[in-house]
């Protein structure tokens, strides 16, 4: 950020950064920057709130009246990371008790889901896995926290990269079914401590971990916010 700023500016173009990590702004000295102390995926501070992220904008573009820096200022409002809040949402029934939990969670999350991304009209789900392929994920991570070693599986692309997609399917669901505009990371909190998926992520990275697999393979199924402390 730092670097294409300068660039930029030596082309006799002003630039001006949003900062939500004060210790990567101060190491990278943009020519300007706004540090605004908010949750990360929101550098606007608050969703569906136009008056907000107006005051964000204009106290940015202020910035481009200094003439030389690096100039770095703080947002004057601070928004806290409320992942401790899982958001407040019903899961559908059991539909099929003759399939596993997880994959009749998923199956039912299906249309929350298709109305979310109707409504967005984009999805985040699609990096290794489609929402057809999201419970076959699951499965996947099932049999790896039921002891089966993570290679075998059938995964199809690393732990990380499959869980992004199964996050980004619970998450948009999730919007779908709450009747407001979720805290910070609320959503991520409702998969990890409330949904049976959740659980069974947690407990295929502590598998994988049991087993030695490599830092990288099992230490990003679970974000930190989300993990056991010590």
């Amino acid at each position: 950020m730092g670097t294409l700023g300068h660039v930029l500016e030596a082309e006799g173009l002003a630039t001006v950064a949003l900062s939500l990590v004060r210790g990567q702004i101060e190491r990278t000295h943009p020519p300007r920057a706004l540090h605004c102390e908010f949750p990360l995926g929101r550098p606007l501070g608050r969703p569906a709130d136009a008056a907000f992220q107006r005051r964000v904008l204009l106290a940015a573009f202020r910035l481009l009246e200094r003439r030389s820096g690096p100039v770095l200022e703080d947002f004057g409002e601070v928004i806290a990371d409320e992942a401790d809040q899982p958001l407040t949402c019903p899961l559908p029934p059991r539909l099929d008790p003759s399939v596993p939990e997880t994959v009749d969670e998923v199956l039912g999350l299906r249309p929350a889901y298709d109305r979310a991304k109707a409504a967005s009209g984009r999805t985040m789900v699609g990096r290794v896995v489609d929402a057809d392929g999201v419970a076959a994920a699951v499965s996947c991570f099932a049999r790896i926290a039921a002891g089966e070693a993570w290679e075998s599986v059938g995964l199809p692309g690393s732990p990380p990269e499959v869980v992004l997609d199964i996050r980004a399917y619970y998450e948009e669901a999730a919007l779908a079914l709450a009747d407001y505009v979720p805290a910070a990371r609320a959503a991520e909190s409702w998969l990890y401590r409330t949904t049976a998926t959740g659980r069974v992520l947690r407990e295929a990275q502590a598998k994988m971990r049991e087993a030695g697999a490599p830092f990288p393979v099992w230490f990003y199924v679970v974000p930190v916010s989300q993990q056991p402390s010590g």
